[in-house]
């Protein structure tokens, strides 16, 4: 098995790819056979036209004073853009010979830009259009391991810089991320003058940094330790998840308290060799006793939980940039949050709520269908978004190697959830247009379902613990543009997944555009309940009907039943793509899989051509062998998630396609 090779999809687990284009951006027809709104609608793509030999493996992205766009790029060059809003931008290469730039800011006439072993300030001080002054503020120890990356700087208010840096991943546990050199692993305070001041660790591959509402937040990616992408709001002395940083944790200076024997007194770290001496890969045990990171919290309160969790394979996975929505750009969500991804070239979108003092909210997909993989976002003068991109080594949904595109909206309202927050007897939406009130009042149209990820070292984390939620009422606003609902057996620390298929706009009848919300309920606000008397308990589906719908299938309970390969061949007619959609988009198996094409993993047809019976697929959706596919460089982990009875309709349909 080849090994991970650069940053930016180190932490995706699976040789899947983002969801199938279709599924995400198909039209969909209505009852009278009109189309429904699409996502370009509202928030129109177009490509910035570049020269040929600027090869725009986007890393960095920031817009200067004057209105100029700055990109730096993974091959280590700086671009200035002029006019970059135009329909004819004029593209001038600035400094080159950097290494591996993955941030980019401009502050008082200069760049700041984090590479791989230094946070770098680059001047043009004879104003002739070039850089000619490299200034070191500050570099940090290298080992020469091949996924020490760093990303940044982010701004921070009193003017000083945030840096993230990746840890290391080595041959003898190469599954297993290691700070083998100080402040691996860390997020690091860098004043303008080159003081270093470290300020948390737990981070794995922290691809994202940003300064919401003048507070640091980062997004990390799925990996040993992390069940799932997140937004994280950090503060000095936070400790995120991943152990591997608290190495340092005792030397002078470091505002963490936390050891590693303090983590895996809670968790085993799972350090075994097999008979030949060499460490064993931690792989998922459906049977051993579920510990989540909120079970860690209670023992360790350094530990800081995600603000907001971004399920894997539904919103990414490979969490890039966080950057906030100002005034005067896409005015229905002004505020909030739009957070990337490289791997499912996706843009989400992410509101958020203090409850007890602790940031939690809803996240929502926002756009989907980019040239290639999101890693960096800046605000352009005129309001739009320019999106930096790049697939290179891991693939993404987008086909191109690299790009820059523009996110516009047109001026057109979408029907969405504007906004999801948690009640003490459940959520209250917020809706961006009214709501038809007669899908809204009945309980048909919502959903509730309760998941959450395991704390362990395995890479990543089936969903566990899930539960499908009552809703028991619902009561509309006068004005149609909210709704609260009431839902029973409330789970704090859990994601919480809110689906509203039947809700309709009351101006044309249209469904919303993304009809589902991740609501991360870190604390359950106190306050009153709504009496039963203002609710309205109206149901058009039976109660049976009404326990089917979900969002998430059933997964990993404590004991499930994962022993599959001797079932017998169905002998049932073959089933159609329409008969699998669903299982391939819940199980996320198009998070990393398209039919066709070649992305993070093979296409399902490539699959088909290696004449696999439909059991020994269901056996290596259980138990993958990467050795099968040596030539993609993310393994797929188990997914004993996936049932026996739909990984064998999921297989069967596979091998249709070789026909």
């Amino acid at each position: 098995m080849q090994i991970m090779k650069f940053p930016i999809k180190s932490s995706v687990p699976c040789y899947n790819i983002a969801l199938v284009a279709f599924l995400m951006t198909s039209l969909v027809i209505n009852v009278v056979g009109q189309e429904q709104p699409k996502e370009d609608d509202y928030f129109k793509l177009t490509p910035v036209l570049s020269p040929h030999t600027a090869i725009l493996e986007v890393g960095g992205l920031t817009v200067m004073p004057n209105g100029n766009l700055g990109i730096a790029t993974r091959h280590g060059e700086i671009y200035i853009v002029e006019n970059p809003s135009s329909d004819h931008p004029y593209f001038r290469k600035f400094a080159s010979g950097l290494h591996e730039v993955l941030g980019l800011v401009f502050k008082d006439g200069s760049f700041y830009c984090a590479q791989r072993g230094e946070l770098t300030r680059i001047t043009d001080k004879n104003n002739d259009g070039k850089a000619d002054l490299f200034e070191t503020v500050y570099a940090w120890p290298l080992s020469g391991n091949y996924h020490e990356y760093s990303y940044g700087p982010a701004l921070a208010p009193d003017g000083s810089f945030f840096v993230t840096t990746n840890l290391g991943f080595f041959n003898d546990e190469w599954f297993r991320g290691r700070s083998a050199v100080p402040w691996r692993g860390w997020t690091l305070k860098i004043s303008p003058d080159g003081k270093m001041e470290p300020w948390a660790t737990g981070m794995r591959s922290p691809c994202g940094l940003g300064i919401i509402d003048g507070e640091l937040f980062y997004t990390e990616n799925q990996g040993d330790w992390i069940g799932s992408g997140g937004l994280w709001h950090v503060n000095k002395g936070d400790f995120t998840g991943n152990p591997g940083g608290l190495v340092w944790s005792n030397t002078p200076g470091s505002p963490v308290r936390v050891t590693p024997d303090q983590v895996h007194a809670q968790v085993d770290p799972r350090r075994i060799k097999d008979a030949e001496g060499k460490y064993v890969r931690p792989e998922n045990i459906a049977e051993e006793k579920i510990t989540t990171l909120a079970d860690v919290k209670k023992e360790i309160p350094a530990v800081r939980l995600p603000a907001v969790w971004l399920p894997y394979g539904f919103l990414g996975i490979s969490t890039s940039e966080p950057i906030a929505i100002p005034a005067g750009t896409f005015e229905p969500f002004v505020g909030q949050v739009l957070v990337g991804d490289q791997g499912m070239s996706i843009i989400s979108r992410v509101f958020m709520e203090k409850v007890n003092g602790e940031y939690q909210g809803a996240a929502f997909l926002f756009r989907s269908g980019f040239n290639s993989g999101v890693l960096r976002m800046a605000w352009a003068d005129d309001g739009s978004l320019f999106v930096g991109e790049t697939r290179r080594g891991w693939g993404s949904a987008g086909e191109a190697d690299y790009g820059l595109e523009r996110l516009t909206w047109t001026n057109e309202m979408p029907f969405e959830m504007k906004a999801v927050r948690a009640m003490p007897d459940g959520f209250e939406i917020e809706f961006t247009k009214p709501a038809d009130a007669a899908t809204a009042e009945d309980l048909a149209s919502y959903s509730v379902e309760s998941f959450i990820y395991k704390y362990h070292p395995v890479y990543g984390s089936p969903p566990v613990n899930t539960e499908q939620l009552n809703v028991t009422g619902v009561k509309v606003s006068k004005d149609g543009l909210s709704a609260r609902i009431v839902v029973e057996n409330l789970k704090k620390a859990y994601i919480h997944t809110i689906s509203l298929p039947g809700i309709r706009d009351k101006q044309n009848g249209n469904p919303l555009l993304h009809a589902t919300a991740y609501y991360t309920l870190n604390n359950i606000p106190e306050g009153d309940k709504l009496p039963a008397a203002d609710l309205s308990t109206k149901n058009t589906l039976s109660a049976t009907a009404s326990s089917k719908a979900t969002n998430i299938p059933t997964t990993e309970k404590a004991k499930p039943n994962t022993t599959p390969t001797t079932a017998p061949q169905t002998t049932q007619k073959t089933p159609g793509f329409f008969d699998v959609k669903g299982l391939l988009v819940n199980y996320t198996c198009t998070a990393c899989h398209a039919t066709n094409n070649k992305q993070i993993g093979p296409g399902f047809v490539d699959i088909a051509k290696r004449n696999y019976t439909n059991e020994k697929i269901v056996e290596l959706i259980h138990s993958p062998q990467p050795q099968n596919w040596p030539e993609y460089e993310t393994a797929m982990p188990p997914m004993p998630q996936v049932t026996t009875e739909h990984a064998l309709k999921i297989a069967a349909w596979i091998n249709s396609l070789d026909d």
